[in-house]
């Protein structure tokens, strides 16, 4: 906390307000866009490298959030302020930060698959703003930031191997899918089984249990989009850069469309059932890597002479 109340005593508003914008590059959905475009246009090996540490992070990371159930920094200081723009993203416990472990393991696995010195750099600057931000809004300690830090690059290094070249990837992809699968299921099945605590709090538990759902609909989603294309589609990431522009622009409109539309119709059908979130982030997924891909041979031809 003491760190966190120097951070304090150095707010400005330009800073608040520069940080606050930094900080939102490790939501969830930065990683979801991010992760896409990446398998969408420039690679389907670094793709499925995002998305396998993304999953496996998340999954560890609301695993410890449960056990740990550790405050915000203001609930365990109240005379501690934060920067209010920063509340309503801060849900959930504390430890450790989900922000971190989003934007360390995603941009870890792309300097490390990419040989570009710049790239490289850039990486690093937003791996080490992202977490500062955090600390600096006040809604970590330093102990949630440098655990998640640490969690997401073991996590980019352990996975390297397997995606290191073309042949790797063709030998290890299904046991990395099912690797990730299994650690994802044993979360659902823990988070559902276990009795927790009379303290524990409900907001935060019911987190865990959506977040759970939500990583095992992505899972399956990113498993039968691996095996659509591997028996079927066979789809090419190369088009012009008008072809790759709009292949992106219409593709995230339409899977936010996907995101909201299913959200609202199952949670009609379902009154708003937990589980509901495995079907949606599974529709989400297989939109991304089965349905969308089958558009890419026209996107190919775009802008070409």
């Amino acid at each position: 906390m003491e760190f966190l109340r120097l951070l304090e005593g150095l707010r400005t508003p330009a800073l608040d307000g520069l940080m606050a914008a930094v900080t939102k590059l490790g939501d969830e959905t930065v990683f979801m866009l991010l992760a896409i475009t990446i398998f969408w246009c420039v690679s389907k090996r670094l793709g499925y490298y995002v998305f396998a540490v993304g999953l496996t992070g998340t999954a560890l990371n609301q695993w410890l959030k449960l056990i740990f159930r550790i405050p915000r920094p203001w609930m365990l200081d109240p005379n501690f302020t934060i920067v209010e723009s920063a509340r309503a993203a801060a849900q959930g416990y504390s430890f450790p930060s989900g922000h971190t472990q989003n934007i360390v393991g995603t941009l870890g696995c792309i300097a490390v698959a990419n040989k570009q010195r710049w790239l490289r750099v850039v990486c690093a600057v937003f791996i080490l703003l992202v977490p500062f931000s955090r600390m600096y809004l006040g809604v970590h300690t330093p102990l949630d930031v440098g655990t998640s830090f640490a969690l997401a690059v073991a996590l980019v290094f352990a996975f390297r191997p397997c995606f290191r070249d073309d042949e790797r990837f063709q030998r290890s992809a299904k046991a990395v899918l099912l690797g990730v699968m299994l650690c994802v299921v044993c979360y659902v099945v823990w988070v559902n089984v276990t009795t927790f605590p009379t303290d524990v709090d409900a907001e935060n538990l019911a987190s865990g249990l959506k977040n759970g759902w939500s990583l095992l609909g992505a899972i399956l989603g990113l498993a039968v989009a691996y095996w659509v294309d591997e028996t079927r589609l066979h789809f090419d990431v190369k088009a012009p850069l008008p072809g790759q522009i709009c292949k992106v622009v219409l593709g995230l409109a339409l899977l936010m469309a996907v995101r909201t539309g299913a959200k609202s119709v199952l949670n009609a059908v379902t009154g708003g059932a937990l589980w509901a979130n495995a079907v949606r982030y599974f529709l989400m997924v297989a939109f991304a890597g089965c349905v969308w891909p089958m558009t890419f041979p026209f996107f190919a031809k775009l802008g070409k002479k």
